[in-house]
């Protein structure tokens, strides 16, 4: 397999390298890290719902929506980013997705300890430090024919200008998700008390990867990925690809539009992410439908059609049509049935 260990890159081509190398099917391991900080949103989000992008704008942070669920973060120099880029066809990317969380993610957890910081793998994706602190951001997606893992080596960050570019209701919320993440996020910097070279930060990730993968072969990015990176960018930067999922009801948790029509806003946090739904409700019925979060589906555009499916079912009706969405083979690590009758207000009446 190719490794492409390519140090600090243009912010956006830390993004479209990975999205390039899956519709052109070439296997990878890239190691690198953007030169400029940037805002990346999850597959699946509501950018308006997720992120202050007059904030980010005024400071000329770039925002990004990539093909990977998950979360909004704030993404800078100091975080060295590992993008596996595997064919479907590979043994490593077969089985349940929540076995190839803990295959994949295992060797950074073993890279962190060779830096110095005791860490394991936490399901559904998570990989913690001894005490329990997130140290990792990671997803995965399934691109064109191949499967993507990413995430990262956290040798410092950014706690104030993440908890900044975040979208709040008001300063003292910002301030309880400023402590939330001095809590439960570390750095090596804060376990450690010291600084890391590139090399220091490459070494470990490309050796315990190669554990797993195989022999790693360094070589360039092919010119072939670069061009279809390029070809790529102006969809990635289009404002419709950004905004892609919108702001399609009123905002407010329930809202009476008339005698038996209602707008409802209900978020539920289950084990694999934050689930959102915006609902109109008429009559009992699910009249529209918009699901967003930083849960991860396979296949990735498969919430659309669930959206699809649960408009115009009955509110009673809907673990029905919930349990008929996952008999086609539909995954959510952590996210469950259940979970979706609570975020639908249904809980209870299916």
């Amino acid at each position: 397999m190719l490794l492409h260990d390519l140090g600090h890159v243009p912010w956006l081509d830390s993004q479209l390298i990975y999205h390039a190398q899956a519709r052109i099917g070439l296997e990878a391991l890239n190691i690198l890290a953007p030169r400029e900080p940037y805002v990346c949103i999850g597959f699946h989000q509501q950018l308006e719902e997720e992120v202050d992008l007059a904030y980010c704008r005024e400071r000329g942070i770039p925002v990004f929506r990539r093909e990977v669920g998950g979360g909004a973060v704030y993404l800078d120099g100091r975080q060295v980013f590992f993008q596996l880029v595997l064919s479907k066809e590979n043994p490593l990317a077969q089985g349940e997705k929540a076995a190839l969380y803990q295959r994949l993610l295992e060797p950074v957890a073993r890279a962190y300890a060779d830096l110095g910081v005791p860490a394991r793998y936490r399901p559904v994706n998570d990989v913690i430090t001894a005490a329990g602190r997130k140290i990792s951001g990671t997803g995965a997606a399934e691109i064109g024919a191949c499967l993507v893992l990413v995430g990262n080596l956290i040798a410092d960050f950014d706690y104030d200008t993440m908890a900044r570019v975040l979208r709040v209701p008001d300063e003292k919320y910002r301030d309880k998700v400023f402590q939330s993440m001095r809590e439960n996020l570390s750095t090596l910097r804060r376990e450690t008390g010291r600084e890391y070279s590139w090399a220091e930060l490459a070494a470990p990730l490309v050796r315990r990867f190669a554990e797993v993968l195989g022999p790693l072969e360094p070589a360039p990015v092919p010119e072939a990925v670069r061009a279809e990176a390029r070809a790529l960018a102006p969809r990635f930067l289009a404002e419709e690809w950004l905004l892609k999922k919108g702001r399609r009801f009123p905002h407010g948790r329930e809202v009476r539009i008339a005698s038996g029509v209602n707008v409802l806003q209900h978020v539920h946090k289950s084990p694999g992410g934050l689930l959102r739904a915006t609902l109109v409700l008429k009559e009992g019925r699910l009249e529209q439908v918009a699901l967003s979060g930083d849960f991860f589906c396979y296949p990735q555009n498969s919430v659309e059609e669930l959206e699809r499916r649960l408009t115009g079912a009955p509110l009673e009706r809907t673990g029905e049509v919930l349990e008929a969405f996952y008999a086609t083979r539909v995954e959510t690590p952590g996210v469950t049935v259940a979970d979706w009758l609570e975020v639908l207000g249904a809980k209870g009446r299916s």
